[in-house]
C-alpha cells in the first residue's frame, strides 16, 4: 500500500468514526425555543387547606444546552373570597427568570430562579354599608391587589423525543406582601380602617406539564 493509498484509508476511517460522534453530538443539542402548557397547584401558607388549582403556559429560550430563560403565566380560577386579609379572590401569576442545570440525553436536571408577579382579584376587601341600623344591611367590595413574587426551585425535564419535552416544577414561591388597610364596622353604623403591615410568606408550588421544542 502506498502513502497515497495510506492516506485516503485513513481518510475514509476517519471520516466513518467521526461521523456518528457527530451525528450524536448535535442529537443532544437543544433546540432553541419551547412552548409548553402546564398544569399548577398553589398551596397558601396563610390558608393551610388552601391548595389552589390552576393552568397556565410556557415560554422558554435554551441560551445553551444549561441554561435558559423563561416566563410562565398561571391563572387559578377558582374566586375564594374572604381568604385572608390580603390573598382572596382569583389568583394570576406572571414569572421570568433563568433555569440552569445538567441535560442529558433523555432527560434533564436544573434550577430555577424565576422574579414576577403574584396578583389576587381580591386581595383588599372594603366593607361597604348599605343601610344602617336597625336595618342594618353590608357588603364588601374587593379591590385587586398585586404584590412582588420570585419563584425558587427545581425542575426535572424528560425527552421522550427530540421535539417533545415533559416536565415537573417544584419550588417555594414567595410572595412580598406590601402594606395595606382593612375595614371593619363598628358596630354604631359607621366603618373603620386598620392598617395591616407587609409581610413574606413562603408558599409550595408543583407544576406538571407538556411543552414543544422548535
Amino acid at each position: 500500500m502506498n502513502s497515497k493509498t495510506g492516506c485516503a484509508a485513513a481518510l475514509v476511517l476517519l471520516c466513518l468514526f467521526s461521523a456518528p460522534g457527530e451525528v450524536r453530538a448535535q442529537a443532544m443539542d437543544a433546540p432553541k425555543v419551547e412552548v409548553g402548557v402546564q398544569f399548577s397547584s398553589l398551596s397558601m401558607s396563610e390558608n393551610r387547606s388552601s391548595t389552589e388549582p390552576g393552568v397556565g403556559g410556557r415560554v422558554t429560550y435554551n441560551l445553551t444546552d444549561n441554561v435558559a430563560l423563561e416566563a410562565q403565566f398561571d391563572f387559578f380560577p377558582y374566586n375564594r373570597r374572604f381568604r385572608g386579609f390580603r390573598n382572596g379572590g382569583r389568583i394570576a401569576q406572571g414569572l421570568f427568570g433563568v433555569k440552569a442545570g445538567k441535560r442529558f440525553e433523555k432527560f434533564g436536571i436544573f434550577g430555577k430562579v424565576r422574579p414576577g408577579l403574584t396578583s389576587f382579584s381580591a386581595g383588599r376587601e372594603e366593607l361597604i354599608l348599605l343601610s344602617p341600623e336597625p336595618n342594618l344591611v353590608i357588603d364588601f367590595k374587593p379591590h385587586r391587589e398585586t404584590h412582588f413574587a420570585t419563584d425558587v426551585g427545581a425542575v426535572l425535564e424528560f425527552y421522550p423525543t427530540r421535539r417533545i419535552v415533559t416536565r415537573f416544577d417544584a419550588g417555594d414561591t414567595i410572595i412580598r406582601y406590601g402594606d395595606t388597610t382593612g375595614t371593619f364596622f363598628t358596630g354604631t353604623g359607621t366603618t373603620g380602617q386598620f392598617p395591616i403591615p407587609g409581610d413574606v410568606k413562603h408558599n409550595f408550588q408543583f407544576s406538571a406539564g407538556v411543552g414543544f421544542r422548535f
